[in-house]
């Protein structure tokens, strides 16, 4: 059989490029190399394309040294729409090479630019086939004020919350203390469009808001004000398929000593916080979760993947609190847990991404 070749495509110029970059590692290194050939293309933070080497090795989740990719002088051409499919690549000096024609593109990329509906428009218009989520998912996902509307309008509950722009903030801040102030407390801060808890603060104090702001501000000027939830942490990996959408078996959050599931416990295997996969539950909830993950991940007109991130309360109340669209699949993210736990190896979980992305 012919291998197809896939684009693994990391890095970026979000705050989430060594996140990319360490989940590159993961991702090479499990591959189907029988089925499939590799490029590696890496962002830099500057925004440069580079041919990376395919060395797993190189990308490690190491809390200490944190992966990325660095500018080695070279230039990825893209094919342009209507010709064949052709990867080039420009060395330092200028000569080009051809890299072989391509098939499709797994772009692991989180954050702006890469996981916000940019790079999926970028490669519509190039008419090159791409894996996970399409354009609007991204976009609507990326951005939680409109994430939260998209569910609202679906009948799915979400935590109430105020949307406040830097400039409402910078001219009217009493007012905005005074909106805050009708969510009670605990509440959280959240910059919209950023990923992987970066820029989030647990407030449990009204002299606190203000610095919490400042935090979530220097990552974007549109913030959410959101209502804590008081229930388990629950999340399910939802994943479209040939034979239609389904969901795996849920896994839980369970936080023993810090205030929230921030970055470090996401990602570096921070103290404080455990990742049970699957979740104690009943046979009823774990099909109430499934269930709401799939009509969340629909009524976001979702493709490809996502996990759906939500809240069991003690009356049983399923409320979601956010859809990623490119969830982190380092060794303690949750997303390929779950799937693991259901039955689907790492290895073929990028397989039904890959041909997933094919099928387009």
């Amino acid at each position: 059989m012919d291998k197809q070749t896939v684009v693994v495509l990391f890095g970026g110029r979000s705050s989430e490029h060594s996140i990319s970059s360490a989940t590159a590692g993961g991702v090479l290194g499990a591959i189907d190399r029988d089925r499939y050939a590799v490029i590696p293309v890496g962002i830099t933070r500057e925004g440069a394309f580079v041919l990376e080497d395919d060395d797993p090795a190189k990308f490690p989740l190491d809390a200490a040294h944190l992966p990325e990719v660095v500018d080695n002088g070279t230039r990825i051409l893209w094919p342009e729409p209507g010709g064949d499919r052709t990867l080039r690549v420009v060395h330092p000096g200028g000569a080009v090479d051809g890299l072989g024609e391509i098939d499709v593109v797994l772009p692991i990329l989180h954050g702006p630019h890469g996981e916000d509906g940019t790079i999926q428009g970028y490669f519509d218009t190039l008419e090159v086939p791409y894996a996970g989520g399409g354009v609007l998912d991204s976009a609507l996902c990326m951005d939680k004020h409109f994430m939260k509307i998209a569910l609202q309008a679906a009948g799915i509950p979400v935590a109430p919350w105020v949307t406040v722009r830097r400039a409402a903030w910078d001219g009217d801040p009493s007012s905005v203390r005074e909106q805050a102030a009708g969510l009670g407390l605990p509440v959280f801060v959240k910059p919209a469009r950023a990923g992987s808890s970066v820029g989030v603060s647990k407030v449990s104090a009204p002299e606190e808001l203000d610095a919490a702001l400042a935090v979530a501000f220097a990552e974007d000027d549109k913030v959410l004000i959101e209502s804590g939830v008081t229930g388990r942490e629950i999340e399910v990996a939802v994943l479209e398929a040939a034979d239609g959408v389904r969901a795996s078996l849920p896994g839980e959050i369970v936080l023993t000593s810090r205030g929230f599931y921030d970055f470090e416990g996401k990602y570096l295997g921070g103290d404080g916080v455990d990742v049970v996969c699957p979740a104690e539950l009943s046979d009823a909830e774990v099909s109430a979760v499934q269930e709401a993950g799939v009509r969340a991940f629909e009524a976001v007109d979702g493709r490809g993947l996502a996990r759906v991130d939500m809240f069991l309360t003690p009356s049983g109340e399923l409320v979601v609190n956010e859809l990623n669209t490119m969830p982190g699949f380092t060794p303690i993210s949750m997303f390929p847990k779950c799937w693991v736990a259901s039955g689907l190896s790492y290895r073929d979980l990028i397989t039904e991404l890959v041909e997933a992305g094919l099928r387009r």
